[in-house]
């Protein structure tokens, strides 16, 4: 045998020898890895001396008795009373007091908005508390289900399509609180009592307009304090 057929023979020898090695390294390493995860589930749940457990795992998903209020949650709205507790929420086509005279809503009694809108009427509420520690906004509408606005739309059916639109959104266009990106509002005392603002609520009347203000204020139907508030809220 010569030179060339020795080092020929040693080298596929060792490298065989290699690949076995690698082999068994490979196998090994998946033992270790087959460990770690069989075994980290229990590892994660065994007592551990001096140190505190969170009870709290994850976060609960409230469920809404509501039919309504249950598929809002499921499309991403949030409760505003979720984001920000100190906000009022009265909302007004859960009651008779509306341009209906009746409760269209039925068991919505939450108000829904998207996170993102949700969160500035927080910051504005925050806003109005440094000003005004014993104001706060009082939401009269959120979020509201198309089928609803429908109603609110046929409600109106006296007026021509362009009148009524100056009212109510048009349910084949949609409104923004069919999105839950708008929201009906006013500004209270801490134990809910709105603020003087001229007119109620789905006043649909001169008197509500703000270009008309100074001409109801020299006819003395709105009051220099009337104004004010809706500058305050403004």
């Amino acid at each position: 045998m010569n030179y060339f057929q020795y080092s020929k023979k040693f080298t596929l020898k060792f490298m065989f020898y290699s690949l076995m090695n690698i082999k068994n390294m490979r196998k090994q390493i998946l033992n270790v890895l087959l460990f770690l995860i069989i075994s980290s589930p229990l590892l994660a749940n065994r007592d551990i001396p001096n140190r505190k457990k969170n009870s709290k795992t994850s976060k609960q998903k409230t469920i809404y008795t509501c039919e309504y209020e249950q598929k809002m949650a499921q499309q991403g709205l949030v409760n505003i009373k979720q984001i920000d507790p100190t906000i009022l929420v009265e909302l007004k086509y859960s009651s008779t007091d509306n341009f209906v005279g009746k409760d269209v809503y039925g068991c919505i009694t939450n108000c829904f908005m998207q996170k993102r809108p949700a969160n500035m009427l927080k910051e504005a509420n925050e806003l109005l508390q440094q000003e005004h520690p014993n104001y706060r906004l009082l939401v009269y509408d959120g979020g509201r289900p198309l089928s609803i606005q429908k109603i609110l739309w046929n409600t109106l059916s006296q007026y021509s399509i362009r009148e009524r639109e100056k009212y109510v959104s048009n349910p084949a266009k949609g409104s923004i609180h069919n999105y839950g990106s708008a929201v009906d509002l006013t500004i209270a005392t801490t134990d809910g009592k709105p603020l003087d603002m001229g007119t109620k609520y789905d006043y649909f009347g001169e008197l509500a307009y703000p270009t008309k203000e100074a001409y109801f204020l020299v006819k003395k139907k709105l009051s220099s304090k009337q104004i004010a508030n809706r500058q305050l809220l403004r």
